[in-house]
């Protein structure tokens, strides 16, 4: 029994080392605090960073989705019926001006060509034969051995042999023009479009060969619903976006169309697209967010707020009587921008969001700040 009561005193005593060991980390870690800047935090207070809230331009936009062409293309027809031959080029080649593309069959042409070419040179021949025999008149009359009537004769029909010759030099001419025709080339310096037709295709003139189109500048062509048309004005701001959201670039409405679409029920609007690296393609399909207008509004980082029961909350760090401490907070909350959410009501410019520990905090708690500035580009405008 003795022996029992001893070890119960030995017991105690190493407790009671135990909670002084305790008490001195405590104080060593209270001493450590000290030096970092939380020696004014209240004993149990959690330590917390928070978000001061600021206000920042928030868009009132619209999403539409806008197909990229060029500022400066042209179509490419052929100005000649025919079969293709030949196709000298591909889609996405960057071509000169008077760059052959296509070939329509010139064999035909060739042939007519060739035809006026042979009575060309023989009514030559011709007029080679009535000038000879207008000299010869010439001579006679001259000699009074025939009449002027003989004269006048050989001087009509070297005029009309001459008069038929060009006549027909003309018609050469006019036909080796539209022989080059058949041969489709590059109108201007340009990346070949789509091209639709293959070797053997029969076309008219007016079957659409292909595109050119000059590299570098574009236009959005944006398809803006009626009901939203009386708001478009030139000068609007438009933000050109990838899927992922990213900004393509920032322009504004350069043109908008008088007319409506009846098949649509809308209206074309068109922003100039600056494009010096070629960093977009024509045809290429983009979203377009036309910015109506701008209000200024508190964010509150998305990993701040909670959702429960289908409201959302986030924890502000508050001054009472009995220092900082988190108090929840009923959020009605607008569109996401980037990492944040606007704010419509529960949070004002200056307010501290906590944006650490959320998950460990309840209503009250006293917590300990560590303030961070909100940044400029929060809501990712």
């Amino acid at each position: 029994m003795i022996r029992s009561h001893h070890n119960y005193g030995k017991s105690a005593a190493g407790a009671r080392a135990v909670f002084l060991a305790v008490l001195a980390l405590c104080v060593c870690l209270g001493g450590c605090g000290n030096k970092s800047g939380a020696g004014d935090a209240p004993p149990g207070a959690m330590r917390v960073k928070v978000q001061v809230a600021r206000a920042i331009e928030i868009p009132n936009s619209n999403e539409y989705l806008a197909v990229l062409k060029s500022r400066h293309s042209a179509d490419i027809t052929p100005q000649v019926a025919g079969q293709i031959t030949k196709i000298y080029v591909k889609s996405g080649d960057l071509v000169k001006t008077g760059t052959p593309l296509l070939q329509v069959d010139p064999l035909k042409q060739q042939a007519t060509v060739g035809s006026l070419e042979a009575q060309r040179t023989a009514q030559e021949a011709n007029v080679r034969f009535a000038k000879t025999q207008l000299e010869r008149a010439q001579k006679l009359f001259d000699q009074g051995v025939t009449a002027r009537q003989d004269l006048d004769t050989a001087q009509n029909n070297y005029d009309t042999a001459v008069q038929q010759m060009n006549s027909l030099a003309e018609e050469v001419k006019e036909q080796e023009v539209e022989l080059h025709y058949y041969q489709v080339v590059a109108p201007m310096d340009g990346i070949v479009g789509d091209i639709p037709v293959r070797v053997g295709d029969s076309v008219t003139t007016a079957t659409e060969l292909t595109t050119v189109d000059e590299p570098g500048a574009l236009e959005a062509y944006i398809y803006v619903p009626v009901a939203r048309a009386r708001e478009v004005r030139l000068g609007l701001p438009v933000h050109l976006k990838d899927d992922s959201g990213n900004v393509y670039a920032e322009t504004q409405v350069t043109f908008l169309s008088p007319e409506v679409d009846d098949t649509t029920q809308t209206v074309l609007v068109k922003a100039a697209v600056p494009n010096a690296r070629i960093k977009l393609r024509v045809e290429q399909q983009v979203r377009a967010e036309v910015i109506w207008s701008t209000h200024a509004a508190p964010v509150v980082p998305v990993l701040a707020v909670s959702r429960i029961n289908g409201q959302y909350f986030a924890f502000l760090a508050e001054n009472e009587s009995g220092g900082v401490v988190a108090r929840q907070k009923l959020l009605r909350i607008g569109d996401t921008f980037g990492n944040d959410y606007e704010v419509l009501d529960g949070i004002h410019p200056g307010d501290h969001i906590i944006v650490t520990g959320t998950q460990f905090l309840a209503d009250g708690v006293p917590v300990s700040e560590d303030v961070q500035i909100s940044p400029a580009s929060s809501a990712g405008h």
